[in-house]
C-alpha cells in the first residue's frame, strides 16, 4: 500500500498574505479552493491556508532538488528573510550540509519554521 500525504492545514493570521508568501517563495501559485487558500506543492500535495487567531506554530521540511534548492535560496535572500543552518536558528547565515546535501530554516510571516532540504 502507497500513503501519500494529500493536504494539509497551515493555520495563519492572514490566510491570502500567508499563502501567497508561501507561493512567490517557492514559486508556486495560489489557487481558490474553497474557505481555504490553496497553494499546490506538487501532485499530491495541497497546503490550505487558514485564518486563525491564534495557534502554534508548525515546522514544514520539504525536499528539493539542487536547481529547486539554488532558485528558492535565491528567493530567500533576495526577499532579505534571516536564515540559519540549524531548527533553533542559531547559526544564522548559515547553510547546512548534511548528508552531502544542503539546507536551512527560514520563518514564514505566522512563525511557521520552514525547512528545505536536498537529502533525506
Amino acid at each position: 500500500m502507497t500513503i501519500s500525504l494529500n493536504h494539509t492545514i497551515v493555520p495563519a493570521h492572514d490566510k491570502q498574505a500567508s499563502a501567497q508568501f508561501f507561493a512567490d517563495i517557492f514559486g508556486l501559485k495560489v489557487e481558490p479552493a474553497g474557505h481555504f487558500a490553496a497553494v499546490r506543492v506538487n501532485d499530491t500535495l495541497t497546503l490550505d491556508f487558514d485564518d486563525r487567531n491564534s495557534f502554534e506554530s508548525h515546522h514544514y521540511a520539504f525536499h528539493v532538488s539542487d536547481e529547486e534548492f539554488d532558485t528558492i535560496f535565491a528567493r530567500v535572500k533576495q526577499a532579505g528573510l534571516e536564515y540559519t543552518s540549524d531548527p533553533m536558528h542559531q547559526h544564522k547565515g548559515e547553510i547546512n550540509h548534511r548528508q552531502g546535501g544542503r539546507g536551512f530554516y527560514f520563518y514564514d510571516p505566522n512563525g511557521h519554521n520552514l525547512e528545505l532540504l536536498t537529502r533525506d
